[in-house]
């Protein structure tokens, strides 16, 4: 399409823009983020085909003018919580996403390797669990409970529990890539081990299938976001170490503030997960099929927003990212 018939095409709608981002209502914060979404696609499609035009410029300041109602207006905190799931962090996960795909690598690598140690060293499960904890999940087993010790505390106390200490533990893991990104790396290789020597001792008792389904229900997203925090703080870490064309500095600030997004949107993800182990995961007495179910549903959602959606979108997102 050439510009002139572009232009002829939307330069009445983009007046309709116009008179509406003038009269600045603050009763529709919906209709700004539809009009939004519009407008970045004309920008994208001008980007792409009429690049450093006067019809490219002329979106960008409409575009802008768009997102700064969006994010200056505070009354609405529907419309800008909204544009937050739905862009930001979509964005935020496009650019870190290598970084989770290095720390998923990671972890999965050095389950493998807690299974392989475990299979080949009979006191390797004590090394890395300790004796206590060993020696209680063996007890589990012999009393054909293997999964008791997530029944050992009431559904609410543990929910709350495993909330706070699994919040704390995502900010720690994302915190250690300041240390050159190391920090995080190591701390997803431990966790990695311990995981892959814990599903082991129960292979060993031929009690797998129950251990796996039973951690799974809330494993999934637990270890998920306990990845994905690695992932930013190894992102954050590779921001000093690789500043590019950036000052050091400016590279830092640019990563902290990409990485805390991300972490900021673990903590709904991490409450669900406590949730699931409070109050589901106790319940081995459940019909299989629904305790997989659980699982297949919570991996379902991972994929879908964390992968799917950001590519899916990928043109879109693009555009905010040049206002």
């Amino acid at each position: 399409m050439k510009e002139i018939v572009f232009l002829n095409e939307n330069a009445e709608r983009w007046k309709q823009f116009e008179k509406i981002l003038n009269k600045k209502s603050k009763n529709n914060p919906d209709l700004y983020a539809d009009l939004f979404i519009k407008i970045t696609d004309d920008l994208s499609y001008a980007q792409t085909y009429f690049p450093n035009s006067e019809t490219e410029d002329y979106l960008n300041i409409l575009a802008s003018r768009t997102h700064q109602l969006i994010y200056k207006n505070k009354k609405e905190k529907k419309g800008r919580l909204a544009f937050f799931w739905k862009y930001e962090i979509p964005k935020e996960l496009l650019v870190s996403r290598k970084y989770i795909f290095y720390s998923l690598i990671i972890f999965f690598v050095t389950v493998l390797i807690g299974v392989v140690s475990s299979a080949n060293d009979g006191e390797y499960s004590r090394l890395i669990l300790g004796d206590s904890y060993v020696n209680m999940t063996i007890d589990n087993i012999e009393k054909g409970d293997p999964m008791g010790v997530y029944k050992d505390t009431d559904s609410l106390s543990m929910f709350v529990l495993i909330a706070i200490n699994n919040v704390k533990v995502m900010i720690m893991v994302y915190l250690l890539g300041l240390i050159l990104s190391i920090g995080s790396i190591y701390y997803i290789f431990v966790h990695g081990i311990m995981i892959g020597t814990f599903h082991y001792i129960f292979y060993q008792y031929n009690v797998l299938e129950e251990s796996l389904i039973t951690v799974w229900i809330h494993g999934t997203v637990e270890i998920f976001t306990l990845v994905v925090s690695g992932g930013a703080g190894i992102m954050l870490g590779n921001s000093i170490l690789f500043p590019g064309t950036y000052s050091r500095k400016q590279s830092f600030l640019r990563g902290a503030k990409s990485t805390t997004k991300i972490i900021v949107a673990l903590i709904p993800f991490i409450i669900f997960a406590a949730f699931l182990e409070g109050f589901v995961t106790r319940h081995s007495e459940w019909n299989d099929i629904i305790r997989i179910g659980i699982i297949v549903l919570s991996m379902a959602m991972i994929i879908w927003y964390f992968f799917i959606y950001p590519e899916k979108n990928k043109n879109r997102i693009k555009s905010i990212q040049q206002i």
